[in-house]
């Protein structure tokens, strides 16, 4: 069973930064190709940002590239999502997901995903 832990949310004005981590347990870290999710009030949920295995491919929904930046450090089984330049629109909460693979591939669907993680809340003031 894999277990995702989300941490790093909190209040920020707008045109700050926040750095969002995702902790991991379970199998090995590094089969799992990752993603961060946001639902914001009365919307669905929606892709942000996806990470290969191995870190080396990252793909951005087009409402954050140039502002936020997917990582992942495989030894301390923990995904980032470094946030900058955030406006309200960016308001939500964020999920981090992970799913098992064996391709170095990233996901940007949902329903890729197997695990996810309970979320975070951002929350960017004007």
């Amino acid at each position: 069973q894999v277990q995702l832990v989300e941490s790093g949310g909190g209040l920020v004005q707008a045109g700050g930064s926040l750095r969002l981590s995702c902790a991991a347990s379970g199998r090995t870290f590094s089969t799992y190709a990752m993603g961060w999710f946001r639902q914001a009030p009365g919307k669905e949920r929606e892709f942000v940002a996806a990470i290969s295995r191995s870190g080396g491919s990252t793909y951005y929904a087009d409402s954050v590239k140039g502002r936020f930046t997917i990582s992942r450090d495989n030894a301390k089984r923990t995904m980032y999502l470094q946030m900058n330049s955030l406006n309200p629109e960016d308001t939500a909460v964020y999920f981090c997901a992970a799913r098992v693979t064996v391709y170095t591939a990233t996901y940007t669907s949902m329903k890729d995903y197997s695990y996810w993680g309970q979320g975070t809340q951002v929350t960017v003031s004007s």
